[in-house]
């Protein structure tokens, strides 16, 4: 008992108090550092910046251009037999189911924190509006037009997106196009009209659809490129923020594009898996859409998917032994040589341009981290001494 009772006596000295004070400060403040730094390490993870990145990083242009171009094939053709073979008739209904199981699957993310981050309000609630507007306008129209025209007539429609892009960026952003590069999108223009001119069948209500979708589409991939290469947003975000917009719109043009009795369409499972198989792939063809148009330009993802059109009708003439006509197949090989010589110049831009990531440490503050450590930091997550 004296002893416990010294060293109580002992313990409740005014210097020893202080002592302890200082030692319980101290392990608080390595504390409040420790936590400081786990929350700085989540949020830059976390961050749109590191997002972005991330994204450039992974799905390159390459990469992008790939991705879309083998989900775009496919969703053609499964749109086409959802609306002929399974008797889907209802293109602005199946439209609407796209975006909603889209908007599911990202709900699922988000709730799994696998969602990247939104960047800081840059972009006005006009601007992804506006966004979420045209999204409705050009996915719908097109499976309109694709339900009362060939697919040779609805890839013929896509002409004239590209002269619609290049004036609304002169008219928008002041945005040149160099005489070379016009005539090898005029050179992709004829090849294509050329390869598609045998499979022109359409209806005057259909052809009026194709024309109402031009301005839009073209809308649609410019503000997508710009969005997130200006603003720093990524595919997945953009499209969690715009998509309630885009499915209200959708719901407001059912009744004025799609005929009566869609409660009345015999849901069997085959039918209905048929149509789930096509609105994942319709995730699939938005999301690998927007990788696309943030890795390159609207003028490219336009040139991809006249690409797309002479894939599909020298592939079928091989694979399936189709008679598309010479006529046809001179069309589709004069495209793609169009399409290699617009490629060939934007790789050439691309290699005389200068390389920005070198000027960027200069611009960009010291992290008080770095200043403690004599560190800088590049703005890339690397450090030099």
């Amino acid at each position: 008992m004296l002893c416990s009772r010294e060293i109580l006596n002992f313990l409740i000295r005014k210097d020893v108090k202080k002592i302890l004070k200082r030692k319980d400060s101290d392990a608080g403040q390595r504390g409040k550092a420790l936590e400081d730094l786990r929350a700085s390490i989540f949020n830059k993870l976390r961050s749109s910046e590191s997002a972005k990145r991330q994204q450039q990083r992974i799905c390159g242009p390459v990469a992008a251009l790939t991705f879309n171009f083998m989900v775009a094939v496919g969703i053609i053709f499964m749109n086409k037999w959802v609306l002929k073979n399974v008797g889907f008739q209802f293109p602005v209904f199946l439209t609407f189911i796209h975006y909603a199981v889209s908007w599911a699957l990202m709900a699922i993310l988000n709730s799994f924190a696998l969602l990247p981050a939104s960047p800081p309000s840059k972009s006005t609630p006009l601007s992804l509006f506006t966004l979420g507007v045209v999204m409705s306008l050009s996915t719908g129209l097109a499976n309109v037009s694709l339900k009362y025209n060939s697919v040779g007539f609805y890839q013929m429609a896509k002409i004239a997106v590209t002269p619609s892009i290049v004036l609304a960026e002169f008219i928008w952003y002041k945005k040149k196009v160099t005489f070379s590069k016009v005539v090898a999108l005029t050179v992709v223009s004829i090849g294509v009209a050329i390869a598609t001119v045998t499979d022109l069948q359409f209806s005057l209500f259909g052809a009026c659809v194709a024309v109402a979708w031009i301005i839009p589409s073209a809308v649609n991939k410019i503000l997508w490129s710009k969005m997130q290469q200006q603003e720093n947003w990524t595919a997945l975000s953009l499209m969690w923020k715009t998509t309630p917009i885009t499915l209200l719109f959708l719901v407001s043009m059912i009744p004025f594009l799609d005929p009566p009795g869609v409660l009345a369409f015999h849901w069997s499972f085959n039918n209905t898996s048929a149509i789930l198989v096509s609105a994942f792939l319709g995730f699939l063809l938005q999301w690998s859409g927007a990788l696309a148009l943030g890795a390159t330009s609207a003028i490219s993802h336009v040139v991809l998917g006249q690409f797309k059109t002479c894939v599909i009708l020298l592939g079928s003439c091989y694979l399936f032994g189709s008679n598309p006509g010479t006529t046809s197949i001179i069309g589709a090989f004069i495209a793609i040589a169009g399409m290699s010589f617009f490629t060939y110049l934007n790789l050439r831009d691309k290699k005389q341009q200068p390389q920005p990531g070198l000027q960027v440490s200069s611009a960009l503050p010291k992290s008080k981290l770095s200043e403690g450590n004599g560190e800088i930091c590049d703005g890339f997550g690397t450090e030099t001494v």
